[in-house]
């Protein structure tokens, strides 16, 4: 009877969930017609090409993310807390208002229905309290803890591909720079180029240029550049173009020069790795390569004194 009344509270939870998510979609799509409208009106009126429709997303996608959303905004989590999921996504490539919500409502979704998935699952290994609470605690936590995990592993892979691309797009910005580009324009143009190459750097350089053409203050906007993924080479390609705009010295030859001790510095980063390698082989050749070579040597002599001592019995 308990383990039927825990069923009956967890889908009746689920349900709840899902009512709010509608009720909270519909007050999405409201205000994206609202906000649409006085994009329209700040444009002066002008009639835009008709541009064909194209739907959001899934329906459980936007319940989940209208459902973590309205959580976010309910104040049962604390500011820290949301900022640190915010720079997660952030680094992830996940920007706006639906990563966060998406985000939290899929943590929401997995700590509820993963134990009583688990529940049925695994309904016959063990028996007792103590095992119902480990299974569902365990499922709860692993629901909680796989979206984060989830992300994290993607922001580790975002951040890899920028760091790759940022010697190319500093060479392209020294182009740039020699054809009489400005800096918004450049970082515009480059972005462009990178795009079918490596659209991580690409957006990221597209955030910035687009800051900056709003009026941004240029300090601001390039200091963002380099927090929102916290890699060193943003982070110096950043101090680099703010100081060479506020001292005046040429920009070309500061991108130059920091393109070279990138380049430079990945090199090291390939020769110590390369180092690695015979201490890093050391452990298959003793499993795999040395016992093979230990049989093809000593096998034949070996096979000889155990025939021998056969013969003599």
């Amino acid at each position: 009877m308990p383990q039927t009344y825990i069923f009956l509270a967890v889908v009746f939870l689920f349900l709840l969930v899902v009512v709010a998510g509608f009720y909270l979609a519909n007050e999405l799509a409201r205000s994206g017609r609202l906000a649409s409208r006085i994009e329209f009106v700040k444009s002066g009126g002008q009639a835009q090409q008709p541009v064909a429709h194209k739907p959001e997303g899934a329906l459980l996608l936007r319940i989940l993310s209208a459902f973590g959303m309205f959580i976010a905004r309910s104040g049962l989590l604390s500011g820290k807390t949301l900022a640190e999921m915010t720079a997660t996504l952030e680094g992830a490539g996940f920007r706006g208002g639906r990563g966060l919500g998406l985000f939290i409502g899929a943590k929401i979704m997995l700590g509820l229905l993963l134990p009583v998935l688990v529940f049925f699952a695994l309904r016959d290994v063990g028996s007792g309290l103590l095992w119902m609470v480990v299974k569902i605690g365990g499922a709860a936590m692993a629901g909680l803890l796989l979206p984060e995990t989830i992300a994290t592993n993607i922001r580790t892979r975002h951040l890899k591909q920028v760091e790759a691309g940022v010697p190319d797009a500093l060479d392209m910005m020294v182009i740039c720079a020699d054809a009489g580009l400005a800096l918004e324009a450049g970082l515009a143009r480059v972005a462009q180029e990178l795009e079918g190459l490596n659209s991580a750097l690409a957006k990221e350089l597209t955030q910035t240029s687009r800051e900056l053409q709003i009026g941004s203050d240029m300090r601001q906007a390039m200091e963002s550049l380099g927090q929102r993924t916290g890699l060193d080479p943003l982070k110096r390609l950043a101090t680099t173009l703010i100081q060479s705009l506020h001292y005046g010295t040429p920009l070309t030859q500061a991108l130059r020069s920091l393109s070279g001790e990138l380049r430079q510095e990945a090199l090291i980063k390939f020769e110590e790795r390369a180092g690695r390698l015979p201490t890093l082989m050391t452990i298959p050749m003793i499993l795999f390569i040395l016992p093979c070579v230990f049989l093809v040597v000593a096998g034949p002599a070996i096979i000889n004194v155990l025939a021998t001592l056969h013969g003599q019995k």
